[in-house]
């Protein structure tokens, strides 16, 4: 999970969430807020009980959207405008002209509770014909014309332990779903996070097992953690996670952590810390610039409109040029920024180059990286390559040890794999991605 942004946009059903005849709306974020606001509080009243109700409704948005409380549930949208789920929205209404001046001056700023990022569930009520355990919109009146601050309003319905987050960044909210399934093999920060998110909902769960190392790696450990929570919940426990199962971790992780309640378990910065980048561009330096030019040496090699690079690991104009040039190709942003489209689909065109090679390519189809990361427990015809060239790497240096070919990926092969990897400074993990394998094939063929 990333830290929250303010969205450009925000899609609003016209209607409770399972009324699926009314229609959606997709407006600008600041517009919605100067909507929401206009049709929950009046203009007449004092500016901090506005301020400190327009900060609410920001945040209650903002959890919304963060959470992916609905999208997680199947639905198409962000949030509703019915009161008895969500905030009053009138679509077509026209806008206060004090509240669209307060609304752009805050409206990326939010609350949270300290020690947490994800935007407050900020619950509200009229205080009169209905009475919540948050604010109270009519009592924040009365908290204005004595001379209370927005914050202090605010503090008196939350709690001394909220703060206010200024100046959010605003940009395209991405949903979470990385785009491609994520299977035995896969790595990065998406497989981080369903792994934190398989240990947590363990908790509450114990039939979900095992524990797992939130290291990125889509290992068998993973595999049978996703299989378990698939099994439990109903779904087809094949051990991929696909856009359904994604979304069903999700789901269920939100509610065992309470992230959309008020009083919530909360996300501290160590729950969304991250290991891998999740955009690579120009001046990036280290193992994943490195993978990347592999693919994109390889697409090259089969691809003459795609300049080839060479695996330096640093994102340098070479690389950024053969991005620029596939992503024309592929009819993408032609910015020169791998972010998750791109990455995407220059995964699946080198998978589509590796599993349809013609015959005159079989003489070096077993060099070619397999496409998914290999660990222990891994077991087939991709490992027993892997050990044929170490075998072969270990005819030409001494140090690298033999290996009983046997396509099984135990401790013996990791071993073999952190010993190369420590020699050629390689980050020694013990398992085999791009750069592993190509430099293995490389000490294959030094002889």
């Amino acid at each position: 999970m990333a830290l929250p942004i303010i969205p450009d946009f925000i899609t609003v059903h016209l209607g409770e969430p399972s009324d699926a005849s009314a229609p959606n709306v997709r407006i600008p974020f600041i517009d919605y807020i100067k909507n929401v606001a206009s049709s929950e509080i009046y203009p007449t009243w004092p500016e901090s009980a506005l301020r400190a109700n327009i900060y609410a409704q920001i945040s209650f948005a903002l959890n919304r959207v963060f959470t992916e409380y609905y999208r997680s549930r199947g639905y198409d949208f962000d949030i509703t405008n019915s009161t008895r789920y969500d905030q009053s929205f009138v679509n077509g209404r026209d806008i206060f002209d004090n509240i669209n001046r307060i609304v752009d001056d805050i409206f990326n700023d939010y609350i949270v509770r300290q020690g947490q990022v994800q935007p407050l569930f900020a619950q509200y009520c009229d205080g009169i014909e209905v009475v919540c355990s948050g604010l109270s919109q009519w009592g924040t009146v009365s908290l204005a014309r004595e001379g209370l601050t927005p914050y202090e309003i605010l503090t008196n319905y939350y709690g001394d332990d909220i703060n206010l987050v200024f100046n959010a960044p605003t940009t395209r909210a991405l949903p979470s779903y990385p785009g491609v399934p994520l299977r035995l093999g896969s790595a990065g920060e998406d497989v981080r996070t369903i792994q934190r998110q398989l240990n947590r909902i363990g908790v509450n769960y114990p039939a979900i097992t095992p524990r797992l190392t939130a290291d990125g790696i889509f290992n068998i450990a993973t595999e049978e953690a996703v299989q378990s929570f698939q099994r439990t919940f109903n779904l087809t426990p094949d051990g991929i996670v696909g856009k359904a199962t994604w979304y069903k971790i999700k789901s269920i992780f939100n509610a065992v952590k309470g992230l959309a309640e008020l009083q919530s378990e909360g996300l501290s910065m160590e729950d969304i810390d991250r290991i891998y980048q999740t955009e690579l561009s120009r001046g990036d330096e280290g193992i994943q610039v490195r993978s990347l030019q592999y693919y994109l040496a390889v697409i090259a090699y089969f691809d003459d409109e795609i300049p080839n690079v060479r695996l330096t690991g640093v994102f340098d104009e070479a690389t950024e040029n053969a991005v620029r040039a596939f992503q024309a190709q592929q009819g993408l942003t032609v910015d020169g920024i791998v972010g998750r489209d791109t990455w995407n689909a220059i995964t699946e065109s080198y998978l589509r180059i590796i599993t349809s090679l013609p015959p005159e390519y079989s003489n070096i189809a077993a060099e070619i990286y397999p496409g998914r990361v290999l660990s222990e427990g891994i077991e087939g015809e991709d490992v027993r390559r892997l050990q044929t060239f170490i075998n072969l790497a270990a005819d030409n240096y001494p140090y690298i040890p033999r290996l009983t070919v046997d396509g099984i990926y135990g401790p013996a092969t990791e071993n073999a794999i952190r010993i190369i990897q420590e020699r050629n400074s390689l980050p020694v993990t013990g398992i085999t991605g791009p750069a592993t394998w190509y430099t293995v094939i490389n000490l294959a063929q030094a002889g």
